[in-house]
């Protein structure tokens, strides 16, 4: 297989492994190792797939490059000046808070300043088509109204890398065609995804 790379490497990871514990029973179980000599470059400007069956390590690959978690063997290098942003919906939303106050909240979770969420707000408004209900506690909304307000604000952030889980395909069928042709628009720029 060749390689072909569009810049400059911003992350490296040699040989991980991410190990969990089991629990049950009387023994102690070996570790389950979701990850196992993991090898991979990413460089900027590349998009990047990962696909697998369920529980064979893609979210647990995520969760480590954006850094929540740390390997438990091998190395990772990443540039001095790379910002990763693992797309979460609905990172750290408060039902009593509305959803004006809610974006803001996840927006400055996801890394950005309370300044960038706000002055994006009408586009995260438009692009969520939540209206009025902007102001409404999210504790009334749908489930599809939570997340379309969780894609709107997670898709204004603008790091590095940019990683994007399964659970981003959101709302109704015309919202989930919007936020696909919206993520499409994401890999096609000079982002790394």
């Amino acid at each position: 297989m060749t390689k072909i790379t569009h810049g400059e490497r911003l992350a490296s990871l040699k040989n991980i492994g991410v190990s969990y514990q089991r629990r049950g029973g009387l023994h102690r179980q070996p570790p389950y190792w979701a990850l196992e000599d993991v090898s991979l470059e990413i460089y900027r400007s590349e998009t990047l797939g990962i696909i697998g069956r369920n529980g064979v390590g893609k979210s647990t690959l995520l969760r480590l490059l954006a850094g929540i978690i740390n390997p438990d063997k091998g190395t990772i290098h990443f540039d001095t000046h790379c910002h990763i942003s693992l797309l979460s919906l609905q990172v750290g939303f408060i039902p009593q808070l509305t959803g004006r106050e809610n974006a803001v909240l996840s927006g400055m979770l996801l890394g950005m300043h309370r300044k960038e969420i706000e002055a994006c707000m009408d586009d995260i408004i438009s692009f969520s088509e939540l209206g009025d209900f902007i102001d409404q506690p999210i504790g009334s909304y749908s489930t599809g109204m939570r997340a379309r307000l969780g894609f709107s604000v997670a898709f204004q952030v603008d790091p590095d890398i940019l990683l994007f889980d399964e659970a981003l395909g959101v709302g109704d069928a015309e919202f989930r065609e919007k936020s696909a042709c919206a993520m499409r628009q994401k890999i096609r720029s000079n982002r790394t995804v």
